[in-house]
């Protein structure tokens, strides 16, 4: 008993309720030995009551089993972060063997007081989050062997072992002349290179630019909406425009001026796209922000880059 109820032999005094020895109390509600109170209603021994309802005791079993189960079931039914991902790999392409590496590349603010601004290095924008999260959709949707992401400069020699390389914010790119000149041997040779998350018009004609240090007699081109890379894997209406999560933050899809996106290329001497090039859309956005409880209006945007660029490594790595 608490320190304010005094106890005396026949009675039991509580503040205004006064009890006699024969019956039980439960705060301050007086309840007879032959009845049952719940949340102050007096239940008949032959009877349980649920919400002011009075059950016979054959159908209170059967009501308790059912909503056990109702019960057990709610965190079954709730959607799951991860409900995109498909229940069984596609054993197309097993054998296959692919690693996300991420191009440290030289760029136009390097050394200068705008880089510290900056707060970062353009080349290393959404990771290590993006090539993670792509990693592991691209191993559980296929029968891929994938590989850790690794990061690499141009002159590293392991560059040629890999077919697949990523390079994100290139309207920041600076080639310097061996640069250029290894990037057209390793694309020349069969490598693919993907650039990503560039917009408007300015940062393209740095990009474009650059790009004549590498192929100075051939052209950067649109890919026709009927090319296989929209259906080597996944079949895609037509070219995403993925928003950027500051765009999305924004209400909108675009950033810079780059209203409307575009998968360009420059194509080889057997019409092979050398380069996937991502201009007004932000793939890496797409695959670092996936987690859908964080962010749940983005996950069309998610969906759509991470459809886009799974099939951009496996035309890559299957021509």
């Amino acid at each position: 008993m608490s320190d304010q109820v005094r106890l005396k032999p026949d009675t039991t005094t509580g503040h205004e309720v006064r009890l006699k020895p024969d019956p039980t109390s439960w705060r301050g509600v007086r309840i007879q030995p032959d009845f049952v109170s719940w949340r102050g209603v007096r239940l008949h021994p032959d009877f349980v009551s649920w919400r002011g309802v009075r059950l016979q005791p054959d159908f209170v079993r059967p009501i308790v089993i059912a909503l056990t189960l109702l019960f057990a079931l709610v965190p079954v039914l709730q959607p799951r972060v991860d409900a995109q991902l498909p229940t069984a790999p596609d054993d197309r392409y097993a054998g296959l063997q692919w690693r996300f590496v991420r191009i440290k590349y030289h760029y136009v603010t390097e050394g200068t007081r705008i880089q510290d601004e900056f707060n970062g290095e353009p080349w290393l924008i959404d990771g290590p989050a993006a090539e993670q999260n792509l990693s592991r959709r691209i191993k559980t949707a296929t029968a891929i062997d994938v590989q850790d992401p690794t990061v690499l400069t141009l002159d590293d020699p392991r560059l040629f072992t890999y077919p697949w390389i990523y390079f994100v914010e290139p309207g920041n790119l600076k080639l310097t002349d061996t640069d250029a000149k290894t990037l057209r041997e390793f694309l020349l040779r069969g490598g693919t290179a993907t650039f990503d998350d560039f917009h408007g018009p300015f940062e393209w004609e740095h990009f474009a630019g650059e790009m004549k240090k590498v192929f100075p007699d051939r052209e950067i081109v649109e890919i026709p909406k009927d090319h296989p890379v929209f259906s080597c894997f996944y079949k895609i209406d037509g070219y995403p425009q993925v928003a950027g999560l500051g765009s999305f933050m924004a209400g909108r899809s675009w950033e810079k001026g780059g209203y409307v996106a575009h998968l360009r290329t420059i194509f080889d001497d057997t019409n092979r796209p050398m380069l996937f090039i991502n201009w007004n859309t932000d793939m890496g956005d797409g695959w670092e922000w996936s987690n859908a409880e964080d962010y749940p209006g983005y996950i069309k945007y998610t969906s759509m880059a991470y459809r886009m660029g799974i099939n951009e490594v496996v035309y890559a790595l299957t021509h």
